[in-house]
């Protein structure tokens, strides 16, 4: 049945109302990446070279004990094996990957005109599909499993699965549903798909986004700063605290190693801190 002009303005309203509510989510994500970014640009400049020399000792407390966990089992004495330092990992923040562009409508006066037969969809589908027609390697694989579609779908009579193939594939709709009138519904469903499989992707981005630790941090540090507070210099101070007492800890393992029941409970207490 033929698209009337009502309805044709009624779908294409409903695709700009999803087209603008794309927009928001987007700019939405797109805001909240970039306060994260800039909120760990800050953080890593305040904490970061702190937190490397933090790092650093920690890699020379593991040597040192390393070496004398050995010696005192030459010795025969039991310790705690020390656990390697373990590796801290900034998660990325991605941008949101490239939208997929939305085909241009169809034009033409809104007469029907009629469909393509079932056998002309499959050779149109042939002529895109075949491998034959494909270089060799992926490109060709993926072409042999689409022609497995294509073969299904038509020894089925599936009409709908070969257009479904074929508009994908960038054919011009009024070429697969008839019209240009059918073709303009055709187009106006694809781009609704098109952009309710954008919105998906923007919420799940959107929700990997605010699941980040440092999206968590950095909201609390932010409240905590609108209250007066200064938590990055009390986080400093704490990382200050530990380079000291590490600093410690590494001139006192470098020098028990000539007394095996000092070593050992240098060890013991090492391990308890880790643990």
């Amino acid at each position: 049945m033929a698209i009337t002009r009502h309805e044709l303005t009624r779908r294409r309203e409903q695709l700009q109302v999803l087209q603008r509510y794309l927009a928001e989510l987007e700019a939405d994500h797109d805001g909240a990446r970039a306060k994260l970014l800039g909120f760990r640009q800050r953080y890593l400049e305040t904490l970061g070279p702190l937190m490397r020399e933090l790092d650093e000792l920690e890699a020379q407390l593991h040597r040192a004990t390393a070496l004398l966990s050995e010696a005192l089992r030459r010795q025969g004495v039991e310790v705690p094996v020390p656990a390697s330092p373990r590796a801290k990992a900034w998660p990325d923040i991605p941008a949101l990957p490239d939208a997929t562009p939305l085909p241009p409508e169809p034009t033409g006066p809104l007469t029907d005109l009629p469909p393509p037969s079932l056998k002309t969809l499959y050779r149109r589908a042939a002529m895109r599909f075949h491998p034959d027609l494909a270089p060799s390697g992926p490109e060709r694989e993926v072409c042999e499993q689409r022609m497995m579609v294509v073969n299904e779908a038509y020894a089925s009579g599936d009409r709908h699965r070969l257009e479904t193939l074929l508009l994908a594939a960038g054919e011009l709709p009024e070429r697969v549903i008839g019209g240009p009138a059918d073709a303009v519904r055709a187009w106006l469903g694809l781009c609704e798909h098109l952009v309710q499989g954008r919105i998906r992707i923007v919420q799940a981005q959107m929700a990997l986004l605010q699941a980040q630790q440092m999206h968590e941090l950095r909201i609390a540090i932010e409240r905590a700063e609108a209250g007066g507070m200064r938590p990055l210099d009390i986080m400093a101070a704490r990382l200050r605290a530990q380079i000291a007492e590490r600093r410690q800890e590494l001139y006192i393992g470098e020098r028990v190693g000539g007394d095996a029941g000092l070593a050992a409970d240098f060890l013991r207490k090492h391990h308890q801190r880790l643990a």
